[in-house]
């Protein structure tokens, strides 16, 4: 199978069918043989979903008019295309000679010679549309309008500075095992590899990869020594804290990481991993026995609590809320495409339900600890806010100078200390 004509269809799922990459991708390498094609189509299929509306910007100046119906397809090859002469070092005269071929595999071969034109316009002509390029807008940060409007309102002088890190490539960070080995050990094993890393600004456990490996290069990571986490994800449990012997909830746990890296915290707890799809339990499961750690593993809808848990109030509660994910964009770029803005009001009502529920839970003097992968504060600070002025016996945690009532929590922006974007606010029960 060719792999520009995977990549089209792969591209496909994803722009007309509202798949993720995340599902969409794997099943594509599925049907590739060699790691090298595994490697090219992901490098495809995201660069694609980084420079999307710059690719529009090109085709559209090379061509009459848009492909619409059964023959989208053909577009979406047209970016892969476009995508190989403008942005990888693969030779021309290969991507251009693929690409074309890739007709017969998507079953279009009637359209051989408008790819071979409309590529081969787009080699002669790059540099002269490259100048021409809008000098502001979307086509310029490759983001959707919805999304530069609402950063540009929340962060009026650093919202450039986070569209320019959402279309970096996102950095590989491990978290340390401290139950396996401290820090440094974990260092000195990946320098013995010769695998360059370095600790991180944030937490006790972070590493930074100088760039990314397989995780079967990782020393001892079958056994549980270390686990792929990024450093803003990390922060969650170490603001819980759990201490030994304690109950705890985490609320929407998928895929686990947050759930192991509490695990790995104290001894003796009692942990709950809490989610509504059984298939993400299914991989929550797969964490936990790599390091071989155990939870109760329970799906259910975070909004009703009683049709799950009938069980003592728990000592902590992590609720990393479903949201945006509108701070992870570099690491998962088709969010900028799947997302809408209609989609934001009905993710803060959500979690506003989630939050008032996993309350009910917490028992009094207990923490609870809201998170989310989003720069938006409707989802984060104002969420909070919302939720301080409402409930009475719950009060603010400072967790820095900054963090008041009339505007709490921790807002971690994309590519500061190289972590994703997330925000955390810790609450307590009077």
């Amino acid at each position: 199978m060719n792999i520009r004509a995977v990549a089209a269809q792969t591209v496909s799922a994803v722009l007309d069918n509202g798949e993720s990459l995340a599902t969409a991708l794997p099943f594509a390498q599925s049907r590739v043989d060699s790691p090298q094609d595994k490697a090219l189509l992901q490098e495809i299929c995201y660069g694609i979903m980084r420079e999307l509306t710059q690719l529009e910007y090109y085709l559209t100046a090379l061509m009459d008019k848009p492909m619409k119906g059964k023959q989208r397809i053909v577009h979406h090859l047209l970016l892969v295309g476009a995508y190989q002469l403008l942005h990888m070092r693969t030779a021309e005269h290969a991507a251009l000679g693929e690409t074309v071929e890739a007709t017969n595999d998507i079953e279009r071969v009637q359209f051989k010679g408008l790819v071979n034109g409309v590529l081969r316009n787009l080699q002669r002509r790059k540099d002269e549309l490259r100048e021409k390029m809008p000098t502001k807008g979307p086509i310029t940060y490759n983001h959707p309008k919805w999304y530069i409007k609402r950063v540009t309102k929340a962060y009026p002088k650093q919202w450039q500075q986070i569209v320019q890190a959402n279309n970096l490539r996102s950095p590989m960070w491990l978290r340390n095992n401290a139950t396996s080995q401290t820090r440094d050990e974990y260092l000195a094993k990946l320098q013995a590899l010769e695998i360059d890393a370095s600790a991180g600004e944030l937490g006790n456990n972070s590493i930074l990869l100088a760039k990314p490996v397989g995780v079967n290069k990782l020393p001892a990571f079958e056994l549980g020594a270390c686990s792929v986490q990024d450093i803003a994800a990390q922060q969650a449990a170490e603001l819980l804290d759990p201490q030994s012997g304690e109950l705890i909830l985490d609320a929407c746990a998928a895929p686990g990481g947050k759930t192991c890296h509490i695990l790995e915290s104290a001894s003796d707890l009692e942990v709950v991993a809490l989610d509504c799809v059984q298939k993400r339990l299914d991989r929550v499961q797969e964490n936990l026995d790599r390091i071989g750690l155990t939870a109760q593993l329970i799906c259910g809808d975070g909004t009703k609590p009683e049709q799950w848990w009938q069980g003592p109030q728990f000592d902590r509660i992590l609720l990393d809320a479903p949201c945006s994910a509108t701070g992870v964009i570099r690491r998962n770029p088709d969010i900028k495409w799947l997302r809408r803005d209609t989609d934001i009001k009905q993710l803060v009502e959500l979690q506003q339900q989630i939050l008032s529920a996993c309350w009910s839970l917490l028992k009094p003097g207990g923490t609870l600890v809201y998170a989310t992968c989003s720069v938006l504060p409707d989802e984060n600070s104002q969420q909070v806010a919302n939720f301080l002025n409402s409930q009475q016996d719950a009060e603010l945690v400072p967790l820095h100078q900054e963090d008041t009532p009339q505007n709490p929590g921790w807002q971690l922006l994309p590519g500061v200390n190289d972590a994703d974007g997330f925000y955390y606010a810790k609450l307590h029960k009077k």
